[in-house]
């Protein structure tokens, strides 16, 4: 699978200075915590998930998350947990490609259940959600996700989440947060991503973020991301790839603030027309929210709502400029240091301050692409949703 593969070979050609590259679920830990992209979250409880799943990836989707905690009811949990046996029974026989498959657990126990129940299918599975990891709660998950990986013979990933009240409260922040850390490290080479729970974060407090703002403008919020980035996304080795919160809206509100969504990117063609499409369904907040996502550490999105998943993707394409920053910065015979003008004129390059940033974007170049010298997000966007 790649990014942007359900756009034709032309199309791609037209819009992409380096096209994104090929990965697979057997592509190396680091090539795929950063190409998850937009992780599309479904209810497990779908009766047509297999159909739902092969529609998504044939839109682009390369990462899903079938869900049997928060998105359904209690009393729905064997039901789910039934389906997702059949479905991936289905999924099995048709012998199609399908995106990254990963199951959110509620307990341990379900992991190992669910392996022996899937037999064969299950090796259409990438890996497992962990919600509310804590260092207490973590490791049996961390065990059972070792087991199962021994009975298939196979890799497994986690995918913690990150969303107890002992991670927002203050006076635990910091012991829950050096825990976790252990845990993870413990496991590293098993754990994928990390996930922010931010729904989970404003319910502690009774707090429910307007469309109109994004995770960053709550203030609580806020703090503990930064939090998070601070201890666990560190750029020395030993951090994690940590993706976006949940947009939740994706229906027409009424409108408290002006819209964010500046008009001078989609001036020509068809553009005006799609950014009155995106206001209309209040996506100009959650670009503005990808936008801080990145600005703060974080890499590939959360979503509930397939409309999310081109915006998501289209802003994680590099850009030119971006690109030719990275490839200077990292030339070999600049291993030494210095500054430099870059090659826009427009910015100071120093070298050894920005060889993280350099590295990552060149990641992120080898998943997303590296857009033409012209070629800006709204193209991609475009693009993206007309096929």
């Amino acid at each position: 699978m790649r990014h942007f593969g359900h756009i034709s070979p032309a199309a791609r050609k037209g819009l992409f200075h380096r096209e994104p590259a090929e990965f697979g679920a057997g592509s190396p830990a680091r090539t795929l915590s950063a190409a998850l992209g937009a992780t599309l979250y479904s209810p497990a409880t779908r009766p047509r998930l297999a159909d739902d799943i092969i529609k998504q990836a044939g839109r682009g989707v390369v990462s899903m998350v079938l869900c049997l905690e928060d998105s359904i009811d209690d009393s729905e949990v064997a039901e789910a947990e039934g389906n997702l046996v059949r479905q991936f029974t289905d999924l099995a026989a048709r012998g199609v490609e399908v995106p990254l498959l990963f199951i959110r657990v509620r307990e341990p126990e379900q992991i190992t259940d669910l392996v022996n129940r899937l037999g064969g299918s299950a090796r259409l599975l990438s890996g497992f959600v962990l919600p509310k990891f804590t260092e207490e709660r973590g490791v049996p998950f961390m065990e059972a996700l070792t087991k199962a990986e021994t009975a298939m013979s196979r890799r497994l990933f986690a995918m913690p989440v990150l969303e107890s009240p002992e991670l927002l409260h203050l006076e635990s922040r910091g012991e829950t947060l050096r825990g976790i850390a252990r845990t993870v490290d413990r496991y590293r080479d098993r754990v994928l991503a990390l996930r922010l729970g931010v729904t989970d974060f404003c319910s502690a407090y009774g707090l429910r973020r307007a469309p109109d703002m994004t995770a960053y403008d709550v203030q609580l919020v806020a703090a503990v991301i930064a939090d998070v980035v601070n201890v666990l996304g560190r750029a020395d080795g030993t951090g994690f790839t940590i993706t976006g919160p949940v947009w939740e809206y994706f229906r027409l509100q009424e409108r408290m603030f002006k819209p964010q969504l500046r008009r001078s990117p989609f001036l020509e063609g068809r553009a005006e027309e799609l950014r009155t499409e995106l206001i209309e369904h209040d996506l100009d907040g959650l670009l503005r929210e990808i936008e801080l996502d990145r600005a703060n550490g974080l890499l590939g999105k959360t979503c509930i709502h397939p409309s999310h998943v081109a915006p998501v993707h289209a802003l994680s394409v590099v850009s030119h400029e971006e690109f030719s920053d990275a490839q200077d910065i990292l030339r070999p015979e600049r291993g030494g240091g210095g500054v430099m003008r870059s090659a826009y004129t427009n910015k100071m390059n120093e070298v050894k301050p920005h060889r993280a940033w350099a590295e990552r974007t060149l990641l992120r170049a080898e998943v997303f692409g590296v857009a033409k010298e012209d070629v800006g997000f709204v193209d991609l966007l475009a693009a993206g949703l007309a096929e």
